[in-house]
């Protein structure tokens, strides 16, 4: 075998084992989400994810030193879907003002389809607020997320559709982004409570979606 011929086989065998790394550690992490969405995230541990992916425990700590590490990279996909329904959301847009309103109501399905998906950049969400060091890969991936609704504001405010004066588009993203995700938080948890008040699920997403709308609109004459 030449020394080409050898280095290339290298290549071939290198890329191979690389390939087998990454699909194995798809498997974990598919066998640990599977297990979010069914008993919750505090009840999940690793010997349940070795036994649900039928893996030796040891070889679970191979890919993954913890159970958060686990967490992030189930967060980062998640982080990743948003950017993808945020995507479609505004693509059948033309204006951004109704760009941004589709986005939130993406971000409300995204809850009600994938709630642990939703749980877990919540959870990574808190943990960042903590001080404690973050994962780039969830960073990037949620700085991604953030980049559609900050385009689609900048869309609005150039279409005419969304206010000038609003001030800067990424503060106003960071803003609707925390009106959004408390009412999904009460509109999910507090259900009972707000429906004693008299006021139903559906009816406080489209009331608030609807006030959030004309907080933003560009006023005519404006």
């Amino acid at each position: 075998m030449s020394m080409r011929s050898y280095s290339a086989f290298m290549s071939h065998i290198s890329l191979r084992r690389e390939e087998e790394k990454e699909r194995r550690r798809a498997e974990i992490i598919d066998a640990a989400e599977a297990l979010y969405a069914e008993i919750g995230w505090d009840a999940v541990t690793m010997d349940r994810v070795a036994r649900r992916a039928r893996l030796s425990r040891a070889l679970i700590y191979v890919y993954f030193q913890d159970r958060n590490e686990l967490l992030l990279a189930i967060t980062q996909r998640a982080l990743e879907e948003l950017r993808q329904r945020f995507l479609a959301a505004v693509s059948s847009q033309p204006r951004g003002l109704d760009q941004t309103q589709a986005i939130g109501r993406a971000y409300v399905l995204f809850q009600q389809e994938k709630p642990h998906r939703f749980d877990a950049c919540s959870r990574y969400h808190a943990h960042c607020t903590t001080g404690q060091p973050t994962d780039d890969a969830c960073m990037l991936a949620g700085d991604a997320a953030i980049a559609v609704i900050v385009q689609a504001l900048q869309q609005g405010q150039a279409d005419g559709s969304i206010r000038r004066d609003l001030g800067n588009p990424v503060q106003v993203c960071v803003t609707l982004w925390a009106f959004t995700h408390g009412l999904i938080q009460i509109g999910s948890n507090k259900a009972q409570e707000i429906a004693r008040l008299g006021v139903g699920y559906p009816e406080l997403m489209e009331g608030s979606f609807a006030m959030l709308r004309n907080l933003l609109a560009a006023k005519p004459g404006a």
